[in-house]
């Protein structure tokens, strides 16, 4: 019944209050899972805005009537989010077909005081109970939210994203802006097919993989954080679009309004981190963990990122793979019970923990949380820690070898370093491949 209350007023007040929602919902090592159940609700079935106030936005921003823009602009949007709702419609010149991003009429007027109500009532609750520090929800929305309001800094989050992954090589395609139609309340882009990454059915039909499908998501994402450090973070399943391109997996990735530049001194940090875990580097873990400003509860924050036990990877550590048998095959029970285990026996310090991270790791931490809700949907069919690995491992290795004062016989012992680390990588994929194929 909480749960049910919570959701009613989520969707009443609409906008900050449904991004609230949907990102309880993703914290399903903390929170019971009733909530989770009722709240993911918010991410398939959000309020949708009447026409009228649609074509009112239309009109205010780009100052002329919906049918003089657009042709066959369509009544019914085709997706509803807490902040817009999408529509189709085709260029008058061109006959394409395009989809056009129109938030919701007064949102941005009552924004300021949700914003301000949210921070109140979090305040509130700190002071009533000091064991709990609730503030890390207001630190990451307060500055966010007027950022992914506005629609042309949106625009031009996914032209730089477009650029980063065309140096990647990774299969991905983001929506062409068309700037003519844009404005901060309307944004239009050409219309890309596609369907959710998590439906299943599809993925099927089109005769996708979904072990490629988990692959080249997790890959598009990592690289984006420990290469460019210009982050997505975002990527629940109806952003994370996909189609087949001569026979493989496209992402078609979607609404670029929540973004986050790394600074690079914490990319690279982060980038340690990531390596030691995928090698099962203890001492690298700790002092990796240390340079993020986390001491004592670096166990705990390591199975935070990566939702295994750390005791998993104690046992890596001792016979030098990337995987134990558990962690090649769908999450278990028993491990979602232990990482449960850690998040109700240290409850307060996990919360302490959010209250002391780096403000840029708060929205990290959100992204991990959307990219496993999707590799649980299909069924975790690939090792996302060697993928995170991997990039993370470039990274660090990029760093090294363009770090002043390097001398030729670090950049040799950094070389050969890194091609010890692809072999390994490599020697795991073949051998994952040649389990597949006994499957």
């Amino acid at each position: 019944k909480s749960a049910e209350k919570l959701l009613r007023l989520c969707r009443e007040n609409g906008g900050v209050y449904i991004k609230v929602g949907q990102h309880l919902a993703n914290l399903d090592y903390l929170i019971p899972q009733e909530y989770i159940e009722v709240l993911s609700s918010l991410f398939n079935d959000a309020p949708q805005s009447k026409y009228e106030d649609v074509c009112k936005v239309i009109e205010e921003d780009l100052g002329c009537n919906v049918n003089a823009l657009f042709e066959n602009f369509e009544s019914v949007p085709i997706a509803s989010a807490s902040l817009a709702q999408v529509h189709v419609a085709y260029d008058k010149k061109t006959k394409k077909k395009l989809a056009v991003k129109v938030q919701h009429r007064g949102l941005r007027e009552t924004s300021v005081g949700d914003i301000y109500a949210v921070t109140l009532v979090v305040g509130l609750i700190d002071s009533l109970f000091k064991d709990f520090t609730f503030g890390w929800i207001a630190d990451e929305m307060a500055p966010q939210l007027p950022k992914e309001l506005d629609f042309v800094l949106e625009g031009k989050n996914a032209e730089k994203a477009e650029a980063d992954i065309k140096k990647s090589g990774l299969s991905c395609c983001i929506p062409k802006i068309i700037w003519k139609n844009t404005s901060s309340r309307v944004l239009t882009m050409e219309f890309e097919e596609g369907f959710k990454s998590t439906d299943i059915e599809s993925i099927k039909a089109s005769g996708l993989k979904k072990s490629e499908v988990a692959k080249l998501i997790s890959s598009v994402f990592n690289s984006q954080v420990f290469l460019s450090g210009f982050v997505h973070c975002d990527p629940h399943p109806a952003n994370c679009l996909l189609r087949a391109k001569n026979g493989k997996p496209e992402l078609v990735l979607v609404d670029h309004g929540l973004y986050k530049q790394l600074d690079d001194n914490f990319r690279i940090k982060y980038a340690e981190l990531w390596r030691a875990l995928m090698m099962a580097d203890l001492e690298g873990i700790k002092s990796a963990c240390s340079g993020l400003g986390v001491t004592n509860m670096y166990p705990l924050f390591a199975a935070m990122l990566t939702a295994r036990p750390y005791d998993e990877i104690i046992e890596r550590s001792k016979t030098g793979s990337f995987s134990t048998p558990s962690s090649v095959t769908p999450e278990s029970q028993a491990d979602k019970a232990v990482i449960r285990g850690y998040a109700k026996q240290f409850l307060t310090e996990i919360f302490a923990l959010l209250g002391v991270l780096p403000r840029q790791m708060l929205l990290l931490l959100k992204m991990n949380d959307c990219l496993r809700h999707i590799d649980m949907a299909l069924d975790s069919p690939t090792n996302t820690l060697v993928i995170a690995g991997k990039y993370a491992s470039k990274a660090v290795y990029m760093h090294q070898m363009q770090t002043q004062g390097t001398t030729a016989i670090d950049r040799i012992q950094y070389w050969i370093e890194y091609i010890k680390v692809l072999l390994r990588i490599s020697l795991h994929d073949w051998m994952q491949a040649l389990h597949g194929l006994k499957l």
